[in-house]
């Protein structure tokens, strides 16, 4: 049976390995990413090491890397006194920041679009366990106010050299600053992940970024010889005054290193998403495939039962050519996630992170998840059509046609229906009720609707078959009218190949409404809540000077300018809620909120409002009081008033600016919304605007207009990465198409010459495929059209309290999936039409 196994695999490759390139597809996304997000994690784990000190002091409630919205520091005073700790044989203050950039000789900024540029003080002592951080390449270090380090990389980028002078944009006090390149050093623990570093001097840092004071962000204290991290952490936390942590550099490194890995999981889920959805498809392929070579060699599996193959051995033969399409697709999908991985981080590259540095981490867990993912599909998808083929009676090899048994369409359609029933409670109860996991309740119910209308497609879709062929038999006559019935003689068959194309399109339809919708939700929301005329704001999301918006307000013909801050802290138990910080007099005029209760104009140092849902959340109510700050450092504010939800202002709670420097939150605006005087030429105030920017590349102004359309870019990126993405499961379905009628072709042969010998023309005969082929992708796009449209509708009215609040659905884009869908089908049949146009008329028809 071996042998025989292995001779019917070699007699049909071409068709085995059509199915094995939708396992190759599924592979390549999982090997690929496991592979990126490995190298990921190794390329950050070398630079958390070498960013932590044996012992670190820092405020209390701040994580291992410097939160760029607080200004909570340590006491200068504080150092020499950690530095005489009998086990410490130094300490060292260190000032950070994670908005300082360097600007190019071009004029352009460098990174920002997704690593940080980072300012650091140069201080010379070492990291954790005796490592050298930054290593001196050439020149020396700064030692004045006008001078800077740059590491090698940045300053390769940038364009300058030992001696140049080098334009700095910062969110610290003076917006613009110009030094002198006098050194370049390199990171010594790894790559930096695309980050820039430029190294001041302390009393330059200390002035730009801590207001002068005699602070440091953090400080790190250095055992000596013989004392262990916990041993010195001990002595250090015994001398701290409140409000101050002491933390071991190994737990702080832990710690940020699972930050990063909780952080990376996003991008290992997503990819994995694209890789289960190529898998689904390709499983819908290799059934049909299976299915098929089954139903064709039915005659041949009766001959090998008449000569004593058990149904078992019948049933194993095609598990192992399954096998075989099993490891292949996996081996090569293996190699190709290699070169996925390759291009992920070519791709990240361009958005910031640039990796270039870190070599790909290839881990045995990749190897393994490959193959067990690979075959144990291909196995599963298989054991339908094996299963079949041993009930195959050896009596049947006496018959000149052999049907392989197949179950009912009643019993098919019914299981189909309680799947599909089952998938629509399990999404409902993942979009509106309240459960754990409510994500897997929302994909395991898609993909349970999915199968259950795939299940019951043949039945379900025969109307649009029916329909499309009296469109067909209007239009081609009798070749139209051939293509229908040919299309319906196997509702299984069709349904199936159909059903593959229907999971690209339901995903790519769904994704097109969710898209749409929050568009329409952008526009709205700017339109109606937006008072303001021009927007200034950084152009990579971080913030910017205040000086920037003080000269903003001396333009003239500004009639104001509200600015808006934000940080990133804990409001009473909850962690890392968002908070936004503003004048109350000044906010009313560019963003008037709703107020439920209170009135804006209570807003002051002492008080906060509470966007009205939280406030239900949390039993807030007039006269409550709310700690608002980093735990161990929290200030009480009494509730003022409520307001509902605004999309712009974008928090659940409002401090004043005065509130926000209560909680040690920086000094730095995110947004500033600015309205020009009645009657003033609105040309004239954005070209001063523009003025006060140009020197900025970090800084833009932009009109409503440009403001939408800025929001709107991210949800386009989005689904253009979407689409890409998905575009490979369309891809499968292609192959399943191609693969469904050149198997039809073959099992058609003699049907075909007696069709060719009665006069039907070569065209009218590739024409009859194609009409076929566009009746099997159409029918997957009408099915994944509704179905996504449904999902779309659903996501967006579980998403309306998230600012989701319109519904729109984009008819144009749907109406080009099914025009691209009919191109499909046109483009799946030319190889099967050739094919079939080239056989021989009377060999045709001597075909058995």
């Amino acid at each position: 049976m071996l042998r025989a196994s292995w001779k019917s695999l070699l007699a049909r490759r071409v068709r085995l390995l059509l199915s094995a390139f939708a396992i190759v597809l599924g592979v390549a996304f999982v090997a690929g990413s496991l592979v990126f997000t490995d190298t990921l994690g190794r390329a950050f784990t070398g630079i958390t090491s070498g960013s932590v000190g044996d012992v670190i002091v820092r405020p209390a409630g701040t994580g291992t890397f410097v939160d760029p919205t607080t200004n909570a520091t340590v006491p200068g005073a504080l150092v020499p006194r950690l530095a005489g700790i009998p086990g410490a044989a130094r300490a060292d203050g260190n000032v950070t920041n994670y908005g300082t950039f360097v600007v190019s000789t071009e004029g352009k900024l460098v990174g920002g679009n997704g690593a940080p540029g980072i300012a650091l003080n140069h201080t010379g002592g070492p990291a954790a366990h005796g490592i050298e951080p930054l290593r001196l390449d050439a020149g020396h270090w700064p030692t004045g106010a006008d001078e800077v380090v740059l590491d090698s990389a940045t300053a390769r980028r940038a364009g300058y050299s030992v001696g140049d002078t080098v334009p700095l944009v910062s969110a610290g006090a003076q917006p613009r600053i110009s030094a002198r390149l006098v050194g370049v050093m390199s990171f010594t623990s790894g790559s930096l992940a695309g980050a820039s570093v430029c190294v001041l001097d302390t009393a330059t840092a200390q002035r730009q970024f801590l207001d002068g004071k005699d602070a440091f962000s953090d400080v790190w204290v250095t055992a000596r010889p013989g004392v262990s991290q916990s041993e010195l952490r001990a002595q250090v936390a015994a001398v701290l005054p409140p409000g101050l942590e002491a933390v071991t550099g190994d737990s702080a490194s832990a710690d940020a290193a699972n930050q990063i890995q909780r952080a990376l999981r996003f991008v290992t889920t997503f990819l994995l998403v694209f890789a289960g959805v190529a898998l689904v498809v390709g499983t819908f392929l290799i059934v049909n495939t299976f299915s098929i070579l089954v139903a064709q060699r039915s005659r041949e599996l009766a001959l090998l039962r008449a000569l004593g193959a058990t149904r078992g051995q019948v049933a194993r033969s095609v598990l192992f050519e399954a096998l075989v399409v099993g490891v292949v697709g996996s081996t090569v999908g293996l190699g190709l996630g290699v070169a996925l991985a390759v291009g992920i981080k070519a791709l990240f590259g361009r958005f910031g992170l640039d990796l270039s540095g870190s070599p790909l981490v290839f881990r045995s867990r990749t190897i393994v998840a490959a193959y067990a993912v690979g075959v144990l599909v291909t196995l599963v998808a298989a054991y339908l059509p094996a299963r079949r083929a041993g009930r195959v009676p050896p009596v049947a090899a006496m018959r000149e046609e052999v049907e392989v048994g197949e179950a009912p369409l009643r019993r098919r359609v019914a299981v189909g229906t309680v799947v599909a029933l089952a998938g629509a409670v399990g999404l409902g109860l993942g979009l509106f009720a309240d459960v754990d996991g409510h994500m897997w309740w929302v994909g395991l119910g898609m993909l349970g609707v999915i199968l259950g209308v795939a299940m019951t497609s043949p039945v379900a879709g025969r109307p649009v078959v029916v329909a499309l062929g009296a469109a067909y038999g209007a239009l081609f006559s009798a070749v139209g009218r051939m293509a229908e019935e040919n299309a319906l003689r196997s509702p299984r068959r069709t349904a199936a190949t159909a059903s593959a194309l229907m999971i690209g399109v339901t995903l790519v339809s769904m994704m097109s409404v969710v898209g749409a919708s929050a568009k329409a939700s952008i526009d709205k929301v700017i339109d109606e809540e937006f008072a303001a005329d021009f927007v200034v704001s950084n152009v990579i999301g971080q913030p910017f000077s205040p000086r920037i918006t003080a000269e903003v307000a001396t333009v003239p013909g500004v009639a104001g300018v509200a600015a808006l801050r934000y940080t990133v802290t804990d409001v009473g138990t909850r962690r890392t809620a968002y908070v936004a910080g503003a004048d109350p007099g000044d906010l009313a005029k560019v963003l008037p909120l709703a107020m439920r209760t209170g009135a804006l104009g209570a807003l002051d140092e002492g008080t906060v409002l509470v966007e009205s849902g939280r406030a239900a959340e949390q039993h807030l109510r007039l006269g409550s009081t709310v700690a608002v700050g980093p735990a161990g450092r929290q200030v009480r504010f009494a509730v003022a008033g409520t307001y509902e939800r605004n999309e712009i202002l974008g928090a659940s709670y409002l401090l004043s600016l005065g509130g926000l420097d209560r909680i040690g939150a920086a000094r730095q605006d995110s947004v500033a919304y600015v309205t020009v005087d009645p009657g003033g030429d609105r040309a004239a105030v954005e070209r001063g605007l523009t003025a006060v920017v140009k020197d900025l590349p970090l800084v833009s102004v932009k009109d409503q207009a440009e403001y939408a359309a800025e929001q709107r870019q991210p949800v386009d990126q989005l689904l253009a990465i979407i689409y890409a993405l998905l575009g490979l499961a369309i891809v499968i379905a292609v192959l399943g198409i191609v693969n469904t009628l050149g198997l039809a072709v073959i099992e058609r042969t003699r049907e075909i010459g007696l069709l060719r010998a009665i006069g039907l023309s070569r065209a009218q005969l590739r024409r009859m495929l194609a009409l076929e082929s566009v009746a099997i992708a159409l029918l997957g796009a009408v099915l994944g059209i509704v179905l996504g449209v449904g999902f779309g509708i659903a996501l967006q009215r579980a998403l309306a309290d998230q600012g989701i609040t319109e519904l729109a659905v984009p008819v144009d884009q749907l109406a080009l999936f099914l025009a691209l869908s009919a191109l499909v089908g046109i483009l799946a049949a030319l190889w099967p039409g050739r094919r079939a146009a080239r056989l021989d008329i009377l060999r045709a028809i001597a075909t058995e």
